[in-house]
């Protein structure tokens, strides 16, 4: 039949997903590898869950993916359950076709998706063609739903993905990116109109559309994944597993209550991630990297956080996704005892203690440090002296009173009267960075390494910021700025920030867990690693982190 050279030759044939071209940044097709990866542990967490069953060889087990590209994800599902059912069904035509109608389902993203799902799934765009490896559809579809839907506009904004009407509402043409599982306000009742009958599905698994592209140009669109996640989650599969920005862990537009869910929900038992989103899409930058999760519903318990570095060298640790006195996940597993050092240490100078241990640190410990040594707690809002990125001065100082501004593309002068805050701050020495983490500063280069801050430096009496930059502090005397400035480019300090931030977005909160030290001298790292007593690992895990940045550099 069709169907056995479909699954017999494919090891000797390309394997046309390997390489087909994304659709965008925001809708990145899954190689095969990595979809095998996740389907790996998927199988393990089943097995773990059923006595050690093999979820392959279940023939009573529906799969879903909500978010359907390639079909890649229902394809290597196809592939396995063939195998894994060939005692259970012999007949091949039998056993691939009860696999296909009865256990694969997915719905596709648009309508090129889905043909090019039917095309991965059932070897042709038409379920019920004469080429489709499937026998008993009746329509084109086959279990592959596709159907053009339109957004719900409400002041401008759909109602349900929150997409802008003047972006999106642009006529049958065009896609609309009104993806079926996120709109609608009972998903349940949205799968039986897609599926008939009672639905219920055992495993829903994907690689969600990241964000919308509605004009908002990258970092400042509209994040859309967490509605995937959220919806699969309200259908209660025994299993859900997706693919989607890092970014999530650490802060984003409109992800406060998703993340707070997420990191509270002890029923992620694992979770996967890649710092850099080119260990898995090699042509994609997602910023801040990608991850994947392991939900599952009957078994909850503390969480295996695998942690890849950039040779894809992988650290492992079973624990909380909510470390005891902070908001956001803790990334590194590597970072856990640093952190748990640094505080330690800053709280026991704070209460004058002669003796302190190391040795051991509680896993309950809070990594909280005294707020008077959070080095947040000096640095300053997003607009420090209430000018905004497009301000521009003028190229010559008119009066005495000027002052000088530092802006997007260089310096130039205004009068004293613009500045509407921080007045207070204009006539003192000051440390300054970019709000915002450029390219070259955030990625990662060949040997791994980030710089983590762009451009910094020091600023003196009579001179003011736009919101480009953010104040790291302010001075009397020029000696403590730049001894503050010494620190700030340590690679320790800019270690810390790497631990809290996704090092694309330094807004204030990016440095937490930054204590504050004496600035009356001059800090370097290895001042700082003795103070807090770090290991030679420790010690040699920051410096494979982090690269050198020099005094010089501002």
């Amino acid at each position: 039949m069709n169907g056995q050279a479909s699954f017999t030759l494919r090891g000797r044939n390309p394997d046309v997903l390997t390489c087909i071209a994304n659709l965008s940044n925001d809708e990145v097709f899954t190689p095969p590898e990595f979809a095998n990866r996740m389907l790996d542990t998927l199988a393990e967490a089943w097995a773990a869950s059923h006595n050690g069953a093999n979820l392959w060889a279940d023939k009573t087990v529906r799969f879903l993916d909500p978010c359907t590209k390639s079909g890649v994800f229902l394809r290597e599902i196809t592939s396995r359950l063939t195998s894994g059912l060939a005692n259970e069904i012999p007949d091949l035509e039998k056993r691939v076709n009860h696999i296909l109608t009865r256990q694969v389902f997915g719905i596709g993203i648009t309508h090129l998706t889905s043909l090019l799902a039917r095309r991965s799934v059932y070897c042709s765009k038409h379920a019920n063609g004469q080429h489709s490896i499937a026998q008993s559809f009746t329509s084109d579809a086959g279990n592959i739903w596709f159907e053009r839907i339109e957004h719900i506009w409400v002041d401008g904004k759909c109602a349900y993905c929150s997409a802008s009407q003047a972006a999106l509402d642009r006529g049958e043409a065009l896609e609309t990116h009104a993806y079926a599982f996120i709109h609608t306000d009972n998903i349940k009742t949205r799968m039986t109109e897609l599926f008939g009958g009672n639905m219920q599905f055992d495993v829903i698994i994907g690689n969600p559309p990241y964000q919308l592209d509605d004009g908002g140009f990258g970092a400042s669109a509209m994040p859309i994944y967490h509605k995937f996640v959220e919806q699969a989650k309200a259908l209660e599969p025994r299993f859900l597993t997706m693919v989607i920005p890092s970014r999530w862990l650490f802060g984003g537009r409109g992800l406060d209550e998703f993340r707070n869910t997420m990191l509270n929900d002890k029923r992620i038992r694992k979770l996967v991630d890649y710092p850099d989103s080119r260990q898995v899409f090699p042509s994609v930058d997602v910023a801040g990297g990608i991850c994947y999760f392991t939900w599952d519903r009957d078994n909850p318990g503390e969480c295996r956080v695998v942690e890849f570095g950039h040779g894809m060298e992988s650290s492992e640790s079973v624990r909380l996704l909510l470390e005891k006195g902070v908001e956001v996940f803790i990334r590194s597993n590597r970072s856990l005892p640093i952190l748990k050092k640094i505080v330690e240490i800053e709280r026991a100078a704070q209460h004058s203690t002669a003796q302190h241990s190391t040795a051991q640190h509680s896993r309950d410990y809070s990594l909280v440090l005294p707020k008077n040594k959070r080095f947040d707690q000096q640095v300053s809002s997003q607009k420090p002296f209430g000018l905004r990125t497009f301000f521009r001065g003028v190229e010559k100082k008119s009066s005495k009173h000027d002052v000088l501004v530092l802006q997007s593309g260089g310096r130039a002068w205004t009068s004293r009267a613009e500045i509407t805050t921080g007045k207070d701050l204009i006539d003192k020495w000051k440390i300054f960075t970019s709000k915002s983490s450029s390219e070259h500063a955030g990625q990662v280069d060949k040997n791994g390494q980030r710089r983590v801050l762009s451009l910094s430096g020091v600023i003196p009496p009579g001179s003011v910021v736009t919101e480009t930059y953010i104040l790291l502090g302010a001075y009397d005397t020029e000696k403590e700025a730049r001894n503050c400035f010494t620190y700030v480019v340590t690679r320790f300090f800019r270690y810390l920030i790497t631990v809290r931030s996704s090092a694309q977005d330094l807004a204030r909160s990016a440095y937490q867990f930054v204590p504050i030290q004496d600035f009356s001298t001059a800090w370097t790292d290895q001042r700082l690693y003795e103070k807090y007593e770090l290991t030679d690992n420790e010690v040699a895990y920051i410096e494979r982190l982090i690269r050198p940045m020099e005094v010089e550099d501002e």
